[in-house]
């Protein structure tokens, strides 16, 4: 039995996520157009007949401007140092530019190192060619460079084949009936993936979601939680005239709650100021958003 712990590295916005949803063929990780959509080092189990694989999917790496950034580019490093595999996860329809070379500068492995180039249905034999001698003078002793297509589910299957070559032989970590994320957090991120949906621009990442209560009952699920923005200003923002947008947030996030939770939702919203809440740091880890081990 091939068994072990793959973190999912790359700068924002690569398709990490995407990769995720689709080896678990769920929404594990929240996808939006927008980079830094990932917070947390989220624990996925894998299990087929001969592996059982825990993925890790981390925030991207990105230059620190708040105590917020700095964290979650700290729960990147560990999830890193904790792998037995790093998957680095990189665009291939683009050329390297800074943010990759800030990626680069910072990130060495001391773990069996696959490449993943991404998006390979946006590029071309040589840009892609190009990005493979690149990466390889950077990486030397990187084990293989992997093509997929995750948005279109393309070379998955062989990726985690290749992956479970470079995986220890031993005994599985957990039950088969692990359940592949906390349900609180699950809820928080789907109502925070609506609001980044619907308004866009408007509030770009200054929203958290914090589930305060759940009740769950045989055949419904009472859910409070709680949207804290930084400013007054997006309070107003987030609510919405005469309460549309809260409302367009409560309807969207309630639907897909109901398919995850398979029950009828009853969900309440209120919307708080916390200011400045990413420099907080004692805001951050009394919410648990810190991680750092």
């Amino acid at each position: 039995m091939k068994v072990g712990y793959i973190s999912i590295v790359g700068k924002p916005n690569v398709g990490k996520s995407t990769l995720m949803n689709d080896i678990f063929k769920k929404n594990i990780s929240i996808v939006t157009p927008k980079a830094q959509t990932t917070r947390d080092s989220i624990l996925g189990v894998y299990n087929d007949a001969d592996s059982q694989i825990v993925f890790l999917d981390t925030p991207g790496i990105h230059q620190s401007k708040d105590s917020l950034n700095s964290m979650m580019n700290k729960s990147t490093y560990n999830s890193i140092r904790s792998s037995d595999i790093a998957l680095l996860i990189l665009d291939a329809s683009h050329k390297f530019d800074k943010n990759d070379q800030y990626l680069f500068d910072r990130l060495k492995f001391d773990m069996p190192l696959i490449v993943v180039f991404n998006k390979i249905d946006l590029t071309n034999v040589i840009l892609i060619e190009k990005l493979k001698d690149e990466i390889r003078k950077i990486y030397p002793n990187l084990k293989e460079i992997i093509e997929i297509s995750a948005k279109d589910g393309f070379n998955i299957e062989y990726l985690i084949s290749r992956l479970k070559i470079y995986l220890p032989d031993g005994e599985k970590f957990y039950s088969e009936d692990y359940k592949n994320e906390n349900q609180k957090f699950l809820i928080s991120e789907i109502i925070r993936k609506n609001i980044l949906f619907l308004l866009k621009d408007e509030i770009p990442h200054s929203v958290f979601v914090k589930v305060k209560d759940m009740e769950e009952k045989s055949k419904e699920v009472i859910i409070d939680a709680k949207i804290i923005v930084e400013k007054d200003s997006q309070k107003g923002i987030v609510i919405g005239k005469s309460g549309n947008m809260i409302k367009k947030i409560g309807i969207k996030s309630r639907e897909e709650l109901e398919v995850e939770l398979k029950k009828h939702v009853v969900l309440n919203l209120l919307v708080g100021v916390e200011k400045n809440w990413k420099n907080n740091e004692k805001f951050l880890i009394n919410n648990g958003v810190d991680k750092i081990k």
